[in-house]
């Protein structure tokens, strides 16, 4: 008896067709899955948009309470209403003990304290005005640099001519 052949004619050209189809597939249905992928992640992104439209919608709401914006006034900015005396008790133990608290005569008991910023001293700072804070740090700057050492071999200045009213002079 003669041996059957391994694969017919028929089975090759199937398999080749099937191949085929495969190398054709195969692009569009990666494609596919990487715009599913792609339109997931861009809901995702579009639920947490709304979720954030959201609260700021809440909070905007917040704001138009004039009670909430004298509360937020009094905890922020150390706001008090006339006649009252506002003041803030600072904890002794420092930062990492419990949160200081603030409390005035006559203010309301909703009032938070300022937050420390983390450094030492953070809640003496807190106390001061934000001016004082930006006029000790020019003043620490101003006397870091009179510290600093010169230079060893200072190079000298050129002279100035007559008449120059530059203020790098004075």
């Amino acid at each position: 008896m003669a041996a059957r052949p391994r694969f017919t004619s028929r089975a090759t050209v199937l398999v080749l067709v099937l191949c085929s189809l495969v190398a054709i597939l195969a692009y569009p249905t990666r494609q596919f899955i990487s715009q599913r992928a792609e339109i997931s992640a861009q809901q995702a992104k579009a639920d947490r948009s709304r979720q954030q439209v959201e609260q700021l919608r809440r909070e905007k709401a917040r704001w138009q309470d004039p009670e909430y914006v004298k509360a937020q006034a009094r905890a922020r900015l150390h706001y008090a209403m006339p006649g009252e005396t506002p003041y803030i008790a600072v904890d002794p133990a420092g930062p990492a003990a419990a949160r200081p608290s603030a409390s005035a005569s006559g203010v309301a008991a909703g009032a938070a304290p300022a937050a420390s910023d983390g450094a030492p001293g953070g809640s003496a700072r807190a106390a001061k005005p934000w001016y004082a804070s930006i006029w000790d740090s020019v003043d620490a700057a101003d006397t870091t640099d009179a510290a600093a050492p010169a230079p060893a071999s200072p190079r000298p200045l050129p002279p100035s001519p007559a008449g120059d009213t530059s203020p790098h002079d004075h």
